[in-house]
């Protein structure tokens, strides 16, 4: 980030702007108990693996996927794939290890998507609904993901994760910064991915994409694609 930059980061409260874009990445769909499997992608956040762990000692799904390798936000964070570090979570919660299936080696959502079927198939099971884990900020580009690059179209799902507002959510692990960072590239890549064939399209209101555009003139655009 460039001194001008950070100079109009200070002068500019993120807040109001940085919640709009929070809580448009979140879908609030409610939950079935009854669905195969808790599908979740993995990432720095580990209260994501909490959260889906969580949900299957609740009683939802009777399989607990993790999917990830080392993606570009969690090289040099852990010292083995994100999906080993969520599944160690899940095992100490008291997650039954054979209800666990671990996914390696993805390194983006599209991934994470594509790899987990292909285990699926490897494996010989035959999942038709899913509740899919990930962080608040980035449940809508998930779903849009899934929907788009999952081969199945039948496929039910709902999308999740760990049940914080905006002014809870920050942490030593995931900083305010990084954060919005994140949220903004998300916001970008939910405009552009369509026409890449990543996603499928979703409506972002005025209000959202120009809270968007103020976040990334104050500086926020580390994480833009």
């Amino acid at each position: 980030m460039t001194a001008e930059s950070d100079s109009t980061q200070r002068e500019y409260d993120s807040s109001q702007d940085a919640e709009t874009l929070y809580n448009y990445h979140q879908l609030h769909m409610p939950l079935e108990k009854e669905v195969d499997a808790v599908f979740c992608l993995c990432s720095l956040d580990t209260r994501v693996a909490e959260r889906a762990a969580q949900l299957i000692l609740d009683g939802y799904g009777k399989y607990l996927i993790f999917s990830g390798g080392t993606g570009r936000l969690t090289q040099g964070r852990y010292d083995k794939p994100e999906a080993q570090v969520f599944g160690d979570i899940a095992l100490n919660m008291g997650v039954p290890k054979e209800k666990l299936l671990i996914e390696p080696l993805s390194t983006n959502t599209g991934e994470n998507v594509r790899f987990t079927y292909a285990l699926l198939q490897d494996k010989g099971l035959q999942l038709n609904s899913f509740i899919l884990v990930q962080k608040p900020y980035m449940e809508r580009r998930t779903y849009a993901t899934f929907k788009k690059q999952w081969p199945d179209s039948d496929t039910r799902i709902s999308v999740t994760s760990p049940q914080f507002k905006w002014d809870e959510y920050p942490n030593d692990a995931n900083p305010k910064d990084l954060v919005i960072n994140i949220a903004v590239g998300d916001l970008i890549r939910i405009r552009e991915y369509p026409s890449r064939g990543f996603q499928i399209p979703q409506d972002i209101p005025d209000e959202v994409w120009e809270a968007g555009q103020r976040l990334i003139r104050a500086g926020y655009n580390i994480h833009l694609p």
